[in-house]
């Protein structure tokens, strides 16, 4: 009998996040009451550090511990930022946004209707983390999607110029 394993284990995508959070024991907490998370597995030590703990956002994993800067994993609170973030999607964004700020995050921009056709805000939990939530609200055909992109370009570029004159 032959058996073929797979490169990406079941249930897992070919990019996995793993994030570091000082806190993750109250992170995961977060997560559930604002992205509707499901912890899937969770490993402390003795004391109570998340050594590892996986999540379900959607059809997505997400995997996170604490801090352990012996070994060069530090959160965003220990880097003074961070330069990456998470994009979710979800049938509401509105409301997850709502939820976010109600749990303690910071929004960083409030919902918008993008150019490519998604509803969008953005936030930053209270352990540093940058959090996109998204609905897609519109099929945008290509042609249509160049139209919005040139306008954007543009309008983007008058609110820089203005931000420069302003310096």
């Amino acid at each position: 009998m032959s058996t073929t394993t797979s490169y990406i284990p079941k249930g897992y995508a070919s990019v996995t996040p793993a994030i570091t959070i000082r806190g993750a024991a109250k992170a995961i907490e977060f997560y559930k009451a604002v992205l509707g998370a499901k912890e899937r597995e969770r490993m402390t030590s003795d004391d109570g550090t998340v050594m590892h703990a996986e999540l379900e956002i959607g059809d997505s994993v997400v995997m996170l511990s604490d801090e352990f800067p012996q070994w060069g994993y530090v959160s965003p609170q220990a880097l003074g930022g961070t330069g990456s973030g998470l994009r979710v999607y979800v049938p509401d964004a509105d409301a997850v946004l709502e939820k976010a700020k109600a749990n303690g995050a910071r929004v960083d921009r409030p919902m918008t209707n993008e150019f490519w056709g998604d509803r969008t805000g953005c936030f930053t939990d209270p352990f540093g983390h940058r959090w996109s939530v998204s609905t897609h609200v519109e099929d945008v055909s290509p042609e249509e999607m160049g139209r919005r992109a040139r306008a954007f370009k543009e309008e983007f570029a008058a609110k820089e110029a203005a931000m420069a004159a302003n310096a």
